[in-house]
């Protein structure tokens, strides 16, 4: 998980040299040229569909960038498909504590009402694969232009961790609970560097049959709301 972490950063720290790529396309004026081939995005995790009761504390956040191949459908190149690939990490503040029991089983409780914690935790790092259809006013001149793209994306989970840690106690476990692939629809328009971003999970980042000790099912999905930047 650190590694993925690290490979983020890499990314946020590498962008203002790609950056001085923009400049380099407008000089060569190519009229074969290709936009949008390096992401970087942050942004707010939401989860929906919570079982009763239980809600979110803290901030909960997420980091993910990679590399998308630019495939223009028309002769102006306003009109392409992105297909990617790249590294994301979440981490989700929640109200339900996961506690692993000496069988192996995990159990799911809200916190304990008067309990003072400092974190209680669901994260995780996973390889995410985008597809997406994109309408840009770009052109070999322009590099300071309007986009829309929207897309699907899979998330495939390197490693799932909760964590639950007070003054006193400090527990983490690997939890095999979350769904191996998580899925959603995302779209992302704005004007050249800041552009806004909006995904909605359409499966649930718990495997079926996940249910609180009270029997009520895990519903949980992402709604995730930030910015992406775009990188030649």
């Amino acid at each position: 998980m650190k590694k993925a972490v690290s490979s983020i950063i890499l990314l946020l720290s590498l962008w203002p040299a790609f950056g001085q790529l923009d400049s380099l396309a407008v000089q060569i004026n190519d009229e074969k040229y290709f936009e949008d081939q390096f992401y970087v995005g942050v942004y707010y995790n939401a989860l929906l569909d919570q079982p009763t009761d239980i809600g979110q504390s803290k901030l909960s956040y997420g980091v993910h960038g990679g590399f998308i191949k630019d495939l223009p459908l028309n002769k102006s190149r306003t009109v392409a498909i992105g297909l990617g690939a790249g590294l994301a990490y979440q981490s989700i503040n929640t109200e339900l504590r996961a506690r692993k029991l000496s069988n192996g089983t995990i159990v799911y409780n809200p916190v304990a009402p008067g309990l003072t914690y400092r974190r209680n935790t669901i994260s995780f790092a996973s390889a995410e694969l985008p597809l997406e259809l994109r309408w840009r006013a770009s052109s070999p001149t322009r590099y300071k232009f309007w986009r829309v793209y929207a897309g699907f994306k899979l998330n495939y989970i390197l490693e799932a961790r909760s964590s639950f840690v007070t003054q006193d106690v400090k527990e983490s476990f690997k939890n095999d609970d979350v769904n191996s692939w998580l899925y959603g629809t995302y779209l992302t328009f704005g004007y050249n560097t800041w552009n806004f971003y909006i995904y909605y999970q359409l499966n649930t980042l718990f495997e079926e049959g996940v249910q609180t000790a009270s029997g009520e099912p895990i519903d949980s999905r992402s709604l995730q709301v930030g910015l992406m930047f775009y990188i030649l």
